[in-house]
């Protein structure tokens, strides 16, 4: 079904985009060679399927890769994993993941020009209806930097709790320094996969 060998005219998008892949397997598994131009290419037949659909590749374990379908943190977009997910084919080099998976350890990010270390940033919860919301603290914070320590702050918890839980279980999401009136009671963000799990009763992935 996924393959066009016989000059069959793929029946989706999905299936267009996967005969793409399996076509480029090579070169997708070792995209170090030629990163920039595979990427584009890459992110060129994704968009064919979504607009928003974004992927991330993880480094080579074990003779596999692990490829992350991503809806950019975007809700509306996750229809379109999960249909382009179901038409995935089996190829014994990689493994297909839906949503971005929480990162452990955590990892320090360096976005748009900024370094920020994962040991500095600090978090609350707090109830948002069946929800929970939370504030990151950064050092540094400033209204004038707003949208970058926010997609870094979203990058974080990504990291932390995984593109879906995110976007599904997390209600109010704000950022502040560490002057704000409520940093002494945060905590840091290593502990937030643990207080959020125990919190919901079970791990989200």
């Amino acid at each position: 079904m996924l393959f066009d060998m016989f000059g069959a005219k793929p029946s989706s998008k999905e299936e267009a985009f996967w005969n793409w892949f399996v076509k480029n397997e090579q070169r997708l598994f070792d995209f170090e060679s030629d990163r920039e131009r595979i990427f584009g290419d890459l992110g060129t037949q994704l968009k064919k399927v979504h607009g928003d659909l974004t992927f991330e590749f993880s480094p080579v374990q074990d003779g596999k890769r692990e490829f992350v379908l991503s809806a950019g943190g975007i809700r509306s977009a996750f229809p379109a994993v999960e249909s382009l997910y179901a038409k995935a084919p089996p190829l014994t080099r990689w493994k297909w993941v839906k949503y971005r998976p929480r990162r452990m350890p955590l990892n320090d990010l360096n976005y748009a020009g900024k370094a920020i270390k994962v040991d500095d940033v600090r978090y609350l919860l707090a109830k948002d209806g069946d929800k929970v919301g939370v504030v990151l603290f950064f050092d540094g914070y400033n209204e004038e930097e707003k949208a970058t320590f926010g997609q870094m702050g979203y990058l974080f918890l990504d990291e932390a709790l995984g593109e879906y839980a995110v976007e599904t279980q997390v209600g109010f999401i704000e950022f502040e320094g560490r002057d704000s009136k409520h940093f002494p009671q945060a905590r840091p963000l290593r502990e937030l996969p643990a207080q959020f799990d125990e919190h919901f009763g079970r791990k989200v992935h």
